[in-house]
């Protein structure tokens, strides 16, 4: 089926909310997210306090918003994996499936080395910080409420789901923090990282390591 193309108006809102996110992020880079106020990223932009607030309610959301949208990718292709798949193999397939095609839309709002340098920002921001595992908390119940639909479970009785998504979202997180410090910040070089940390969950889980 082929997608209505977006009127002239939601192009504009589009561009509007995608060059708010990109000088926002810009600013967080250079001066830092407590320095930056929503004022300065609205000037930048040539729009006013009230415009910024359409499509961002707080200044938080606009240092997420990126991170934001390929979660939501993630989240819809994970219901979208075959029901026969396993847990493990659908997170996996979702994840990677992502990553192979999620790089175009963003590099259309931002950089991939602005997008690489905002995960150093969230890391080295307390207020980000703590934002940042407030969000992957609420993340994971959701994926994990997804999971146990799919298996069939009850995800307040069975305490696999939370388990399974806790581990692979742990993965998640080690990936995207050595994404950028092995020397390549393509899209193809997080999904080798990836698909190779993936690999060694199993592995990592066993009772020796030891042979």
């Amino acid at each position: 089926m082929t997608l209505p193309v977006p009127g002239l108006r939601e192009r504009k809102k589009q561009r509007t909310r995608d060059a708010l996110v990109r000088v926002a992020l810009e600013l967080f880079a250079t001066q830092g997210y407590e320095r930056t106020t929503v004022d300065e990223i609205a000037d930048a932009v040539d729009v006013s306090q009230r415009t910024f607030f359409r499509y961002f309610a707080t200044k938080e959301d606009v240092a997420f918003a990126v991170q934001q949208m390929v979660e939501d990718c993630f989240v819809r292709a994970l219901a979208e994996r075959p029901a026969e798949e396993g847990p493990f193999d659908a997170m996996r397939h979702a994840a990677l499936e992502v990553w192979q095609t999620v790089g175009e839309a963003i590099q259309e709002i931002v950089p991939v080395d602005l997008y690489l340098r905002n995960f150093q920002l969230v890391e080295s921001t307390p207020s980000l910080l703590a934002a940042h595992l407030r969000r992957s908390t609420e993340m994971e119940e959701s994926v994990a409420r997804l999971i146990a639909e799919r298996e069939g479970l009850d995800v307040d009785a069975d305490p696999r789901p939370r388990i399974a998504v806790a581990a692979f979202s742990s993965v998640l997180r080690v990936t995207t923090r050595l994404w950028g410090r092995v020397g390549d910040p393509s899209f193809q070089s997080i999904c080798g990282i990836t698909e190779r940390y993936l690999d060694h969950l199993g592995p990592a889980l066993a009772p020796r390591w030891r042979t």
